[in-house]
């Protein structure tokens, strides 16, 4: 349980909430003090709508991958079905973690303490010798109450979504709007594979990845080349109505290889999409970039106070992308996003450093360009002042 905050505290956060003009960025303690990312969890984490896994990492049935989140242990599923579900990686027994590693299953999740076995929908189906040695069942073993304890999840443009408190409203009211925006997109995404995925550890706190990647006011200094083709003055900010904020570009231009060929384009896309690309954060941390011919998804997952991993995935409009004809094409885009992201580290590690400032105040914003970070400020004070009234 998180100690209450201080009034100092509260009126140092609630400055983040104030309107762009008069706002203070949150305070310096919320990206060094360990203790922050406990209280993160249950205010920013746990009762939204936070990313913990791609689709295909559970692409056929019987999949399963093991993820922590924030010191969950979650266990991502796919259902003989074909369902993706969400559980709790802990035997009900108890409380050994049933998965170790991401692996295909026949259709059982058997726990390796005592072998309690359930299937994966979360079902108790098995518990060897609970009523003695060769006695498998005990009259107050209750199998239809004790099954693995599922959470609320949503699958969205290649993305596992979890919901931990399950108070949260449903996925799409909470990202209000989001879905209306990027409606054309709501299809399915065909991962890249092994070419188009690829991993980023940054020395810094998860919020400050999200904060850079909200905004293109940093664009002239630290993408030049990006802004020779994609400028400062082509790009606009989106505030979302919900937890969301981001950017568009209104020049992009689809890749074409030496042959002249390009990725193809998602069906019958608006005209609007002939040269936008979209950019946005879902709070607490998955960034989204959307284009014409290709996607990708970016789960931001904390570690520590100062460190966050990146996990980035690539998807395609066909599946004829997928081919080996494609890969060097493949491999090409991933390096030049990989360029242009390994370009952020530098910034968001020497923000990471400036928290150490003392007489910093948590920072200014500039009421025309930062108006997506602000946002993002914005939700996370009101969200962590709102779970100390609860």
């Amino acid at each position: 349980m998180n100690k209450p905050l201080s009034g100092s505290d509260r009126k140092a956060i609630a400055g983040a909430a104030r309107g762009i003009a008069k706002a203070t960025g949150l305070p310096n303690w919320l990206y060094s003090d360990a203790d922050a990312l406990a209280r993160e969890k249950q205010a920013l984490f746990a009762a939204g709508w936070a990313g913990i896994g791609f689709v295909h990492d559970v692409a056929r049935p019987g999949d399963i991958k093991p993820v922590t989140l924030l010191g969950e242990p979650l266990l991502i599923v796919r259902d003989m079905d074909g369902d993706i579900r969400v559980f709790q990686n802990v035997c009900r027994h108890r409380g050994a973690t049933i998965a170790a590693e991401a692996a295909h299953t026949t259709g059982l999740l058997r726990c390796p303490y005592h072998a309690w076995c359930y299937d994966l929908k979360g079902r108790l189906r098995q518990t060897p010798h609970a009523g003695g040695p060769g006695i498998h069942e005990h009259r107050d073993l209750k199998k239809g109450n004790l099954g693995l304890v599922e959470l609320a999840s949503h699958a969205w443009l290649g993305v596992v979504f979890v919901n931990l408190s399950g108070k949260a409203a449903a996925f799409g009211k909470h990202f209000r709007g989001v879905g209306r925006r990027w409606a054309d997109f709501d299809r399915p995404m065909h991962f890249g594979g092994e070419d188009s995925r690829f991993e980023l550890e940054l020395a810094t706190n998860w919020k400050l990845a999200i904060e850079n990647y909200c905004e293109s006011y940093h664009l002239p200094f630290v993408h030049p080349g990006l802004n020779s083709y994609s400028r400062l003055e082509d790009h606009e900010n989106i505030i979302g109505e919900g937890p969301w904020s981001g950017q568009l570009t209104r020049v992009y231009n689809p890749q074409i290889d030496p042959s002249g060929r390009r990725f193809a384009d998602f069906p019958d896309l608006p005209q609007r999409w002939d040269r936008s690309g979209e950019y946005l954060a879902l709070y607490p941390n998955v960034l989204f970039g959307v284009h014409r011919d290709h996607a990708f998804a970016i789960l931001v997952e904390p570690v520590a106070a100062d460190r966050t991993i990146e996990r980035v995935a690539i998807f395609y409009a066909s599946p004829d992308m997928l081919s080996p004809q494609w890969a060097a094409m493949r491999a090409r885009n991933a390096r030049m996003w990989k360029d242009v992201f390994v370009e952020d580290i530098g910034v968001v590690e020497s923000m990471q450093r400036g928290r150490g400032a003392s007489a910093f105040d948590g920072g200014h914003f500039s009421p025309v360009m930062d108006g997506p970070t602000h946002h993002f400020h914005a939700w996370a004070a009101r969200s962590l002042l709102k779970s100390q009234r609860a």
